[in-house]
């Protein structure tokens, strides 16, 4: 698998981090800028689980090797702070 150009997983933040926390990271990273450039503030939580495709049945992100469940919520929150990273590195390289 190749190495993705971000490392958002390792960017300071002053939250408390756990695995979980880290997994969630480290799966923004890998996934595709224009995939993630597509998301929008305004959708539902229903159109971001079908949006992102690997929500389970009940509701909460699949994320292998975590040790709590990720659920919209979280997933939202932090996908914002990855925009938000994304947006630094891209102003940085330019």
């Amino acid at each position: 698998m190749q190495q993705p150009i971000w490392n958002f997983e390792q960017d300071p933040t002053d939250e408390a981090m756990d695995e979980t926390s880290f997994n969630l990271r480290a799966y923004f990273d890998r996934m595709d800028d224009a995939k993630l450039l597509q998301y929008s503030t305004k959708w539902s939580d229903e159109q971001v689980v079908t949006w992102d495709d690997n929500f389970k049945s009940d509701g909460d992100l699949f994320l292998p090797c975590s040790e709590r469940d990720v659920d919209v919520t979280e997933y939202r929150r932090v996908l914002e702070q990855c925009l938000r990273y994304r947006d630094r590195v891209r102003h940085r390289a330019q």
